[in-house]
């Protein structure tokens, strides 16, 4: 699963560090989200785009080997 975090971050001025503690999480898991190392919760990925007043299917979207 492919994500556009750090370009929502870039749009809304925001720091790894800044989203991590919005959302509850380490800065250290933002960055394994946006190198697509890691696939993220439903809970979480239902915060981040809460935050980012976005659907879920635009910040996150399944691969064709998904």
């Amino acid at each position: 699963m492919k994500n556009n975090i750090k370009v929502q971050r870039a749009i809304h001025d925001l720091t790894q560090a800044d989203l991590a503690k919005k959302i509850g999480v380490s800065r250290q898991t933002i960055n394994a989200m946006e190198k697509n190392k890691y696939v993220p919760s439903t809970v979480l990925s239902l915060k981040i785009a809460k935050l980012f007043k976005k659907p879920v299917e635009d910040i996150f979207f399944l691969e064709d080997e998904d």
